[in-house]
């Protein structure tokens, strides 16, 4: 099964796929989707819900899983390579319904319009990372659907604040805009500036409280995305599971790109990475500002460890 780099690397060419609806496998489910259906007509003007079904005999379905992040851990890869599977039809873009106030205003009726056309036995996913940070998006997860499978790929803290840090600067380079070093944004007075939002990004154990408040914890799973980048396979047969897929993605759909430097995919004969933007060289950083970080992310993870049931191999 061919691998991808996720922390640092791919964004593969999105692949046309078509999200759908996983099988109803309990009574919980089959009421949390009705519960849905009577949302979509609350929320559409003049109770006109209309569902969109093409000739093919697919439709457009809410998702019943969410990649909800987390920012720069690895989402896209995450997503491309859960999209491998048959079973699985995925939103090409971040939708950003449940965090952005003029996308939520728009009803869930809007919201299933982004949505791909998929087939009956399909799970549709959409994946959002600045999700897991947001405080009002757990409660508006949970009034959609409470049997909502949530997705959370979290890589180490200090890594993903370089990488968040990495995202930015680029960004700004492509437009010709000038940007502050590093070093700007991680030091106040001489000290570590616990302000900075990428910081705070990565304190996973204060935003998990709010999701751990909606959804029990085995709704969540924790993809690691440090391992993902590493040895992909494992960690998307976890995924099957939890979500409750037959096996279908292999070893044999991921193969480690020397020229990249990082995994990429296999699908059916035709192969692919991710964009050029994944994997890009963090900015060199002084040994001391990150030993700072470490330092300062050392007891949060603990916290983090602890409130869910589980250790990681972080600094």
């Amino acid at each position: 099964m061919a691998a991808f780099l996720l922390g640092a690397v791919l964004l593969i060419v999105q692949p046309q796929i078509v999200p759908s609806r996983p099988a109803i496998n309990s009574k919980a489910e089959a009421s949390s989707q009705s519960i849905q259906r009577e949302l979509l007509k609350k929320t559409s003007p003049k109770n006109d819900f209309k569902e969109n079904i093409h000739s093919n005999g697919s439709c457009q379905q809410l998702p019943q899983t969410i990649i909800i992040g987390v920012r720069k851990g690895g989402t896209r890869a995450l997503l491309e390579m859960l999209s491998l599977h048959p079973d699985i039809a995925a939103a090409e873009s971040e939708v950003h319904f449940f965090d952005w106030e003029d996308h939520y205003r728009n009803g869930l009726q809007w919201y299933m319009n982004q949505m791909p056309f998929s087939y009956p036995h399909q799970i549709t996913v959409e994946k959002t990372p600045a999700y897991f940070t947001s405080p009002k998006v757990p409660e508006r997860v949970y009034n959609m659907n409470q049997s909502m499978r949530l997705l959370l790929i979290l890589r180490d803290p200090s890594e993903r604040v370089l990488s968040d840090y990495t995202q930015v600067f680029y960004n700004h380079m492509q437009k010709h805009k000038p940007y502050p070093s590093i070093e700007q944004f991680l030091v106040k007075d001489g000290e570590l500036n616990v302000d900075y939002k990428a910081i705070n990004r990565s304190l996973y154990y204060v935003h998990m409280q709010n999701w751990l408040k909606y959804f029990p914890l085995d709704h969540i799973h924790i993809v690691d995305g440090d391992k993902l980048i590493k040895d992909p396979f494992p960690e998307i047969e976890k995924v099957e599971r939890f979500l409750k897929l037959s096996p279908q993605i292999n070893a044999s759909n991921f193969y480690f790109n020397k020229t990249k430097g990082f995994y990429c995919l296999r699908d059916s004969g035709r192969e692919r990475c991710l964009h050029e933007s994944k994997g890009r060289a963090h900015p060199q950083v002084d040994t001391w500002l990150l030993q700072k970080l470490h330092e300062y992310f050392h007891e949060p993870n603990k916290k983090f460890f602890k409130l869910v049931g589980r250790t990681f191999d972080w600094h």
